[in-house]
């Protein structure tokens, strides 16, 4: 008999990875995978002219058309599921089906395009999903203190703001740790609310 194996169930946490088109989610989750992710990217072709806006993402070439999905194994029995989702309009569909039983969301933004996060700040915000803003610092760009972007974003006061570099496992990795710590915190929060009704 094997008594190495548990016979607790594994658990996996399911985070979602949002935002504009061209932020950097499928880096991100690339970034902090432990394995090789599965991801949906296409090449840009003349028929998303017109569709897709490019502006300030001049040199993206591809796009992603479905989801991209990393893991990350915080310990055995505890997995992190990511899922990166698409970021234009017309694939904004997918997003109730991946959002079903998720723990929380990252919301990556680029302060270049910064309103192509508020479709992703206002999904979240209405199904009552816990939520990080990541900035993702692009070379060249103009650097934003976190209270600026959240004050820009109208956000909650309890919705964390953190800069980020999603091409670095480690920024990614503090990104991730502080969306796990705010969504326990609005768990709880939610919990003693209930309690006391």
């Amino acid at each position: 008999m094997d008594s190495a194996r548990s016979d607790t169930p594994d658990l996996a946490l399911k985070i979602l990875v949002a935002g504009g088109f061209g932020v950097g989610k499928t880096t991100l989750v690339g970034a902090v995978s432990e394995i090789k992710p599965l991801r949906t990217e296409e090449q840009l072709t003349v028929a998303g002219t017109g569709v897709d806006d490019l502006d300030g993402v001049e040199r993206k070439t591809t796009t992603t058309v479905a989801m991209d999905f990393g893991r990350i194994t915080i310990r055995d029995g505890l997995s992190v599921y990511l899922f990166g989702t698409p970021g234009q309009d017309r694939f904004w569909f997918l997003w109730d089906e991946l959002a079903q039983g998720a723990l929380g969301a990252v919301v990556l933004a680029d302060t270049r395009r910064l309103t192509d996060c508020f479709p992703a700040v206002d999904f979240f915000e209405h199904r009552g999903i816990p939520f990080v803003i990541a900035v993702n610092r692009f070379d060249g760009s103009r650097a934003f203190r976190p209270d600026e972007v959240s004050r820009a974003l109208d956000l909650d006061d309890r919705t964390p703001v953190v800069l980020c570099d999603a091409r670095h496992r480690a920024s990614g990795k503090d990104v991730l740790i502080t969306l796990v710590e705010h969504a326990g915190r609005e768990h709880a929060a939610r919990v003693l609310a209930q309690a006391k009704s």
